[in-house]
């Protein structure tokens, strides 16, 4: 309770916060500003309509002189405060003390509200200066000094009303008891709501900082890998092309032979995965949508299974199934071609050698439908909920033991997604898989 009291914003964040709640409590000024101009207003037509009816009112003349102080104060806090907004953020003193005038102006006129109704006995009538109170303590945030201040003030015109007033000793001791309990009241709940916002403030800075560190590290990740991706690039091209050359020889040796075919190979293997992760960055920077032609489903997927068909030993069956009629969509060829190459080449991967693999395009509604299935190993129903992760830890060796870093899928999901639709999974453990993509037909 006590370290409530003493509560100050922390000191890192202490300027900028006082800078924001300047600001905010100008806004609360016009905003209260006009709300008692219109009460204010609104009284005094009715003393304007009703004059003869109100002018039997006991202390008529007070309520009157309130009001008129009422309606020119607002007016020109309204005033005031639009003009104080207007200004520059570094001109803090003039909406400081706008503020500050303000709470004195609202504690003043809800305490003379309160002391004319109670007939000049307060303790008697505390509604409206309760209300003043509370407005302060909700709508306002006030330095600490700044609300002792003004807690004192309440005891000031308790004992400047007593002190004008007839009372007995008996009330006027009643109304400084008062005048203490809400003058305390008044500074318990300023301090929990400065406590409350200045938390809420502090824990919003700290996630925004925390937001730029994260943002800065995803920047200084993508730096690191297209600066490694791009220098691997070119020795690895060497190697290639080397090996190459020297399979090419026809005067290798047979041992020599598979030594070189396994560095090509452990090349190829080192140029793909770099290339994924070329694509990784490249599409955390693209646009949402991709560069897209109209093509032939039917025509497309048929050549690419033919491709990879070719490139098969003749035991390796990929069977393509679509209906006579033509499917016709808008698609990035060179994109596509990626993701499906990507799903074929995995069910490939985790299937046993004898086992074929099917290519199936059909239509429903308004989409394309393109199912690769196998009748491999399946996925592990733990792994299901990674599987387009990136650097997903659903990435696994093939049956031959292809290696993965769990980026191939991910890659597909943001291509399929940049092509407004969708890739889905239907999967049983042990007995195959089968992967759906989704995209619009050509409208």
């Amino acid at each position: 309770m006590f370290n409530l009291f003493r509560y100050k914003t922390p000191g890192k964040y202490a300027d900028e916060f006082r800078v924001s709640y300047n600001s905010i409590n100008v806004k609360q000024v016009k905003t209260l500003s006009w709300l008692i101009l219109i009460i204010a207003s609104i009284v005094r037509l009715a003393n304007i309509l009703f004059y003869e009816n109100l002018n039997v009112i006991p202390r008529y003349q007070e309520y009157n002189l309130i009001n008129y102080i009422q309606i020119i104060g607002s007016a020109l806090f309204i005033m005031v405060s639009a003009r104080a907004l207007k200004t520059r953020q570094k001109k803090k003193l003039l909406k400081k003390t706008l503020t500050l005038l303000f709470v004195f102006f609202l504690i003043s006129i809800t305490f003379s509200t309160s002391y004319i109704v109670s007939l000049h006995n307060t303790k008697n009538t505390l509604m409206m200066l309760l209300v003043g109170i509370v407005t302060v303590s909700i709508f306002f945030l006030l330095e600490r000094w700044e609300v002792i201040g003004f807690s004192f003030y309440i005891i000031l015109l308790f004992i400047i009303s007593i002190s004008i007033s007839s009372l007995n000793i008996q009330e006027k001791i009643f109304n400084i008891i008062v005048s203490i309990v809400l003058a305390f009241v008044l500074f318990g709940f300023s301090r929990y709501s400065y406590y409350f916002k200045s938390q809420h403030f502090f824990q919003v800075k700290q996630l925004e900082e925390k937001n730029r560190e994260v943002e800065q590290l995803n920047r200084q990740k993508g730096e690191i890998l297209a600066f490694v991706a791009h220098d691997l690039r070119n020795p690895l091209n060497n190697i290639e092309a080397l090996s190459t050359m020297m399979l090419m020889e026809e005067e290798v040796q047979k041992n020599v032979q598979e030594e070189v075919e396994m560095v090509l190979d452990s090349a190829k293997q080192a140029k793909t995965i770099i290339y994924d992760l070329l694509e990784v960055i490249q599409e955390s920077n693209a646009n949402t949508l991709l560069p897209r032609e109209e093509i032939n489903l039917s025509s497309f997927l048929d050549q690419i299974v033919k491709t990879w068909q070719m490139n098969l030993s003749s035991e390796r069956k990929i069977n393509f199934q679509t209906g006579k009629e033509p499917v016709y969509a808008m698609v990035n060829p060179s994109k596509f071609l990626r993701v499906i190459d990507n799903l074929i080449g995995n069910a490939l991967k985790f299937s046993p050698y004898h086992a074929p693999v099917y290519v199936s395009l059909e239509t429903e509604d308004t989409q394309a439908l393109i199912t690769v299935t196998d009748f491999g190993i399946g996925i592990p129903p733990e792994l299901l909920d990674k599987l387009f992760d990136q650097f997903s830890k659903a990435g696994r060796s093939g049956l031959q033991g292809e290696k993965s870093i769990g980026l191939g899928l991910h890659i597909c999901r943001q291509i399929i997604e940049q092509h407004q639709g969708e890739i889905l999974v239907n999967n049983t453990e042990n007995k195959g898989s089968s992967f759906i993509v989704r995209i619009p037909l050509l409208a």
